[in-house]
């Protein structure tokens, strides 16, 4: 029986933009090592596939309106592949997620980084590609603001080539170290890349060894067309966003349907849409969870996070229709937060009410059995290969999933009871990542 994966994105405190002020929360804890711990711990007892970190390369949230920043814990983190490492420690099962921009780093950082952190998590790791969009993270990097849409996913295709030719860099079986000979390893079987293309070139070799899954897996979460494509062509994993099963429909075809012209099979790649998942004994029960985070909510707390896709829209009244944005500056998820509210016909206030959880993902509230029914519907009638939970607050609300929803789809024979094979990509059942240089050698033979 076809069965779900499972991730968590574990960002900082949890999703919901009032996490920090749960009353169980420890306010600092997107800076404890400890709250990370516990966090990575519920998923691995809960069987999920991966821990999955959103990063970006300085602080994202506007100041919009004024003193936003100020009142929110989306301020401060650990840098997640270093995180990430210090969990390998911890943990010796789960999949180990971090997001790195293809806009302010470099091919040889970023092959060097993930390389290393699958060898220490004994071929765990797993690699989030995305562009940077933010001018707040443009100035750290001399730039007054991103490159344009077109230059950042050209550049992007380009760096993940490189990277990919760069874990190429030695065969499984190069290293002979024979003390007796002298002989460390065997120099046929290491290849320099010398890549030169319009955005990089990088001579190579990778100073790290071929990685115990060969290559880490790429997760992607491109909603536009060209991230559809790059995920079409190269992802084992898409973090995806919708709000109905139509539209999730719509796009788990779409992406599916574009990778036969890459030779790829349509099972080898996991779409996995973010989901809110509020349990409790009983409906009124877990409404009232949720209505605990809903109420601590500032007013402008709420305003800046859709600030980030809509723009600053204090100037109008809470209580008023949410007006077209003038420069939206993200396109899909600026689409996805209109759709929401013309669908619903919500004023400025419910509409950051609705997505003060999922920031615009699905969030689903109720008893185990109906979060249960929930995925199911989903996951049996082509919209998702599994879910991203996205936990309200950590750990406590992914506690509550694990010891709650788990049990319950286990139940109905939908998710794993026990883990199978030791790799990330042995859980995701994705395809594995011969060494290009070896599968050339074999085809010319």
């Amino acid at each position: 029986m076809r069965q779900m994966g499972l991730g968590v994105s574990a960002i900082g405190m949890g999703y919901h933009i009032a996490a920090w002020r749960h009353p169980d929360a420890s306010p600092g804890g997107n800076m404890e090592l400890s709250h990370a711990v516990r966090s990575i711990q519920a998923a691995e007892r809960g069987l999920f596939d991966m821990y999955f970190l959103a990063d970006g390369v300085g602080i994202r949230m506007y100041d919009e309106p004024p003193g936003a920043l100020s009142r929110s814990s989306k301020n401060v983190q650990f840098e997640p592949l270093t995180l990430l490492s210090a969990l390998a420690m911890v943990t010796t099962r789960i999949g180990l997620i971090a997001t790195a921009s293809t806009t302010w780093n470099e091919p040889y950082h970023i092959a060097r980084k993930f390389a290393s952190l699958d060898h220490i998590s004994g071929g765990r790791a797993g690699w989030n590609v995305v562009t940077s969009v933010t001018a707040q993270e443009a100035r750290n990097f001399g730039h007054e603001a991103a490159p344009d849409y077109a230059d950042r996913y050209d550049r992007a295709a380009e760096f993940l080539d490189v990277v990919r030719g760069l874990w190429g860099s030695w065969e499984d079986d190069a290293f002979l170290r024979d003390k007796a000979s002298g002989i460390n390893f065997d120099p046929a079987k290491l290849h320099v890349l010398n890549h030169k293309g319009r955005h990089f070139t990088v001579a190579g070799p990778l100073n790290v060894a071929r990685t115990p899954q060969g290559a880490p897996v790429i997760v992607q979460a491109g909603a536009s067309d060209q991230g559809r494509e790059m995920a079409a062509a190269s992802a084992d994993v898409v973090y995806a966003a919708a709000q109905t099963l139509e539209e999730a429909r719509a796009y788990y075809a779409d992406v599916k349907g574009r990778m036969a012209k890459y030779g790829r099979r349509p099972d080898s790649l996991k779409i996995m849409p973010g989901l809110m998942a509020i349990p409790g004994r009983t409906r009124q029960e877990a409404h009232d969870r949720y209505e605990i985070l809903q109420e601590l909510i500032h007013p402008i707390v709420g305003l800046s996070a859709i600030a980030g896709s809509l723009g600053d829209l204090s100037a109008h009244p809470l209580d008023g229709p949410v007006p077209e944005p003038v420069n939206p500056r993200m396109l899909s998820r600026a689409k996805i937060l209109l759709d929401m509210a013309r669908r619903d016909d919500l004023t400025i206030r419910q509409l950051y009410l609705a997505i003060a959880g999922g920031n615009g993902h699905r969030t689903v509230i109720g008893t185990p059995a109906d979060i249960a029914d929930a995925m199911e519907e989903w996951f049996t009638g082509g919209g998702a290969d599994g879910f991203n939970i996205l936990p309200p607050w950590l750990p406590g609300g992914l506690e509550e999933v694990v010891d709650q929803v788990v049990p319950e789809l286990q139940r109905r024979g939908l998710f794993r009871t026990a883990y199978e094979g030791r790799t990330l990509r042995d859980l995701l059942g994705a395809d594995p990542a011969p060494n290009r240089h070896v599968t050339a050698r074999a085809a010319a033979e």
